[in-house]
């Protein structure tokens, strides 16, 4: 006789061990009873920040939520994820604030006067976002990392309205360089990992629907 299990002795292993996964499961579920708006900040030296916060906002618009994005960088680039979002009116607003990026204006001057008018376009979606009826669900700061990294902006403004935002306001910040202020006060930090990229190893240009 073979002492290895039979394939029904195998299942029916695997099957209790599902059991008491899914019963830990719902016990660790059954605590978790607190609804609230989230302060989501992607950040890291690998792609998909941006990517990861644009797929959220098309989750949110499933669920028949309300978005406000505003784009403290890119606002010269004719994005794909701008151009699907776009595609919702009803649902979406974005405001494209950016002049693009620092080494591509190389005018210091002009690249504060934009941070600063994309920080103003966000403090009016968050406070749009008080009172019974919240304009938007989910807000995403697309790049504000970026210029709180160069000092464009007064970091200790930015982290006080981020704090108190509403209550169920889900706000979501990307961009390299996160800000330790800003990763004490979020609920959810997500850091990108480079591991490997076309553009440094293979020289390959960014390509349409990767990229942009």
């Amino acid at each position: 006789m073979s002492d290895q299990p039979s394939e029904a002795e195998i299942n029916e292993r695997a099957n209790e061990k599902a059991r008491k996964r899914k019963a830990a499961r719902d016990k660790m579920l059954a605590n978790k009873t607190v609804e609230k708006g989230l302060l989501i900040v992607h950040t890291g030296k690998g792609k998909g920040k941006s990517t990861a916060a644009f797929g959220l906002a098309v989750r949110a618009l499933g669920n028949g939520m309300k978005v406000g994005v505003v784009q403290y960088v890119k606002g010269k680039w004719e994005t794909g994820e701008r151009q699907v979002l776009e595609a919702f009116p009803d649902q979406v607003e974005i405001r494209t604030m950016g002049e693009g990026f620092t080494w591509d204006t190389q005018d210091r001057a002009r690249d504060i006067r934009a941070a600063q008018a994309a920080w103003q376009a966000s403090k009016e979606m968050i406070e749009a976002c008080r009172g019974e009826n919240p304009k938007y669900d989910m807000v995403v700061l697309d790049e504000l990392n970026i210029v709180l990294r160069y000092d464009y902006l007064p970091r200790d403004e930015i982290i006080e309205v981020l704090k108190n935002r509403p209550q169920g306001l889900h706000i979501v910040v990307t961009g390299r360089n996160a800000k330790d202020e800003l990763i004490e006060i979020a609920d959810l930090v997500t850091e990108m990992t480079l591991v490997k990229h076309p553009f440094r190893e293979q020289n390959v240009k960014a390509q349409k629907g990767i990229e942009f």
